[in-house]
């Protein structure tokens, strides 16, 4: 079976076709940024060659109960949103990724995810934009749910191409498009600290809370608080901006949490549940110091252990909007969505994480950030690009 497909993601003379499913499973690291982990990823295809367009990305329900309506709400978000910014998609491309679970082959995992991908084809299908392929990839093998053909799409599934060697590699690489290692490994830069730092972390958290939350709910004493932790978060920020460069990510995350110690980043995320604090704390979204803001909010976001985790929701919220705001949509994404899964109530993740999906103006954002408090900064964004 042919797929004709130019890859987005690659600039200019840079275009590549995909011509099979072996080629469209080895290039969605490419399209994507990472390797997706666990994930529906559903890419919009424009006109008689396939163009890629708007794609989304969902971790798989984990209760076969809910994905009906998973289904029918992903297939209105990429075609509504493709809609408004690229025109109507003419066919989607799916993609299921999973790894085996434990004591299940990569073809059983396949096999029980089947049910998800035709509630998807589905769903698709009953908004007249047709699912052209559908893929499941799982424990380093593809397989089709569309192609009927065992020559290109055998039972036993196809293996991947070995990283780098695959056509689109080498034109990502030439174009200088990389990708940033699995989800997983991205997630994992948010996470909170393990025991027994975090034992500690929590005993700190516990006696900031207790100082501050008081002067913070007290309306004369909140004014003071937000200057002080201002402050302290300038401070830190320039402790994290003097830090020379780390290139492995894992030894970069080590390094700046030896930057903090555990009172200090008790007091800035206690601080930050209050929405002035972390309104003016949203203003470090440029250049350097945007660099290097997004290194303190992914820190404090580790911090946040224990019972406290929902406070990361403000750590992770301003890490996914300095990222942004700095063109890292992927890291922007990811820290969103964890802030999300974190609070699924919190304004300020759940107003950006939309800015970003429906494509608002960056530059827009950042002058509204400027003029007001963040939640209505991005709501009139908002507002203001849909009109």
């Amino acid at each position: 079976m042919t797929r004709h497909n130019e890859a987005a993601g690659l600039s200019g003379a840079e275009q590549v076709t995909l011509r099979s499913p072996a080629e469209l499973a080895d290039a969605l690291p490419y399209v994507l940024g990472f390797q997706p982990d666990d994930s529906i990823v559903l890419i919009a295809l424009h006109g008689p060659r396939g163009r890629f367009g708007g794609r989304l990305r969902l971790g798989i329900p984990r209760i076969p109960e809910e994905w009906p309506e998973v289904c029918d709400q992903l297939a209105e978000c990429l075609i509504s949103g493709s809609e408004r910014r690229a025109g109507r998609p003419d066919r989607l491309i799916l993609f299921l990724c999973q790894e085996p679970a434990e004591g299940e082959s990569g073809q059983e995992a396949m096999e029980r995810l089947r049910p998800l991908a035709q509630c998807l084809r589905t769903a698709c299908g009953r908004l007249e934009v047709p699912v052209f392929e559908a893929l499941c990839i799982s424990d380093g093998r593809f397989w089709s749910y569309v192609c009927p053909d065992r020559r290109c799409c055998p039972p036993e599934g196809v293996p991947l191409a070995l990283p780098g060697t695959s056509v689109m590699a080498a034109a990502a690489t030439f174009a200088g498009v990389q990708v940033r290692g699995s989800l997983r490994e991205m997630e994992a830069r948010l996470a909170p600290l393990d025991a027994p730092r975090a034992e500690e972390q929590e005993r700190a958290l516990d006696a900031a809370g207790a100082e501050l939350v008081p002067r913070i709910l007290d309306g004369g004493g909140c004014a003071a608080v937000c200057a002080e932790t201002l402050g302290l978060l300038g401070r830190m920020l320039d402790r994290f901006r003097a830090a020379p460069p780390v290139a492995d990510p894992r030894s970069a995350d080590l390094r700046d949490d030896g930057l903090l110690d555990d009172q200090e980043a008790a007091t800035a995320i206690i601080a930050l549940q209050d929405r002035r604090t972390r309104d003016r704390a949203a203003g470090w979204m440029e250049g350097v110091e945007a660099d290097a803001a997004l290194r303190l909010w992914r820190a404090l976001a580790r911090r946040c252990v224990g019972s406290y985790g929902e406070h990361a929701a403000a750590p992770l919220t301003l890490a996914g909007w300095a990222a942004w705001s700095t063109g890292d949509e992927l890291t922007a994404r990811v820290a969103l969505g964890r802030a999300l899964r974190v609070d699924p109530d919190y304004l300020f993740a759940r107003l950006l994480h939309q800015a970003c999906n429906e494509g608002v103006s960056l530059e827009l954002l950042r002058q509204c950030v400027r003029r007001e408090g963040a939640d209505r900064a991005v709501h009139a964004a908002v507002h203001e690009e849909l009109e």
